[in-house]
């Protein structure tokens, strides 16, 4: 039967328009998985540590492993995707993803779930460095920044379901067939990505020329301010979200109410960073993360002395302000690399934030079992603040 008119079939390159959005919608979709893979671990590493007696340290490490597995992963992803293309390259990517949660929840011990934790970690190396340049690829210009905040809008949507979808199956079944379940979505998905992913659009991550260098070639001053103000974000956010758990248990939390606190907590920071990015644009890096940074200080010390109740009223506007800087940064990546570094540029971003991510709970879970949960909270609202003038010393080359 012949195609309907305008429809689009699989492998064929569809219309300039159209295929912006396809891209932009498989992409957001991969981000999604992903993120929410990610921050299951929110809900995971509290029955882990129930389940074998870990200590906050061993909490941490168990973050760190899986931070380090993206971040190992993500800037020859990014460089083989120059080479290869990435549309099967993010496909496997998600299938090690989604088979490492297979691991940790059939293998019934700590060891299954550490070596499924890591495996987990390398796969999702794959999606930031290739979904966020094949977005890019399809939205040229200022339409960069937008579709770039839509594209990370997803995947706080996915931080918002899947953590949540696996906290319902963890307690009506068991923490093990959730994963078993949230990893059978993520199959599913890695078998129809690359059907969906034009093959023009895949192969202009390939550059027509290739220089010799065997640097990065990426500009030094400005990028890496970015980067800085980028890890510091990173390590703040990962150390926070993983003891928020510990944090709202000692008030009192449930394992159901967990699942409804990081909920609320990413449906925040979803919002944050769309607004964000938008803000961004309005009112330039400098003033947007300064209002993020500083009411993320101000939110985090009030963590500490809220009741649960309270608490869990404010995790939305917590999350707004804990992730809305992110999407300012990613937008801002475009602005100070030539298009043909772009893809190796958001690969160094990203791997940047993810030892970032990693550095952050291992740090603070040693500063935790040293002083105590709520002095270490304090620390990590601190260090929010130091981004603020690293804000303002990358000011003068984004008015350039």
């Amino acid at each position: 039967m012949a195609a309907a008119p305008g429809a689009v079939v699989a492998g064929e390159d569809p219309a300039p328009g159209a295929r912006g959005r396809r891209v932009l919608w498989v992409c957001g979709g991969a981000h999604a998985l992903h993120d929410g893979y990610t921050d299951l671990l929110g809900i995971l590493l509290p029955l882990l540590r129930d389940q074998f007696a870990l200590g906050y340290t061993a909490i941490g490490a168990l973050r760190t492993l899986y931070a380090c597995g993206m971040a190992g992963g993500q800037i020859p992803a990014g460089l083989l995707a120059e080479r290869i293309g990435g549309r099967w390259l993010l496909a496997a990517g998600t299938v090690l993803a989604a088979l490492g949660y297979l691991v940790a929840g059939l293998g019934g011990s700590l060891a299954a779930a550490t070596i499924g934790i890591a495996l987990s970690g390398i796969g999702s190396s794959t999606q930031h460095p290739i979904a966020s340049s094949l977005v890019a690829a399809t939205h040229a210009g200022a339409a960069s920044r937008p579709a770039l905040g839509s594209y990370n809008f997803a995947g706080d949507v996915g931080k918002v379901v899947v953590p949540a979808l696996f906290a319902f199956l963890a307690a009506a079944w068991d923490w093990r067939a959730g994963l078993v379940v949230v990893a059978a979505f993520g199959i599913a998905a890695a078998i129809a990505l690359p059907g969906l992913v034009p093959a023009s659009v895949d192969a202009s991550l390939r550059p027509a020329s290739r220089a010799a260098d065997p640097g990065t070639g990426l500009p030094r001053g400005p990028f890496r301010l970015l980067l800085a103000i980028g890890m510091t974000d990173s390590a703040v956010r990962a150390g926070f979200l993983t003891f928020l758990p510990f944090l709202l248990s000692a008030k009192g939390a449930d394992l159901a109410t967990l699942g409804v606190a990081l909920g609320l907590l990413f449906a925040g920071g979803a919002a944050g960073k769309f607004a964000c990015g938008h803000l961004g644009q309005r009112f330039g890096v400098l003033a947007t993360v300064s209002a993020t940074e500083s009411l993320t200080a101000v939110l985090v010390v009030a963590s500490l002395a809220l009741p649960l109740a309270p608490l869990l009223a404010l995790l939305p506007l917590l999350g707004l302000a804990l992730n809305g800087t992110s999407s300012v940064l990613y937008g801002t990546v475009p602005e100070l690399v030539p298009e043909d570094r772009r893809a190796r540029a958001f690969a160094v971003f990203y791997t940047a934030g993810s030892v970032a991510s990693g550095a952050g709970p291992l740090l603070g879970g040693a500063i935790g079992d040293a002083v105590g949960l709520g002095p270490m909270t304090a620390l990590l609202a601190a260090a929010s603040l130091a981004t603020i003038p690293l804000a303002v010393a990358l000011r003068p080359a984004l008015a350039r």
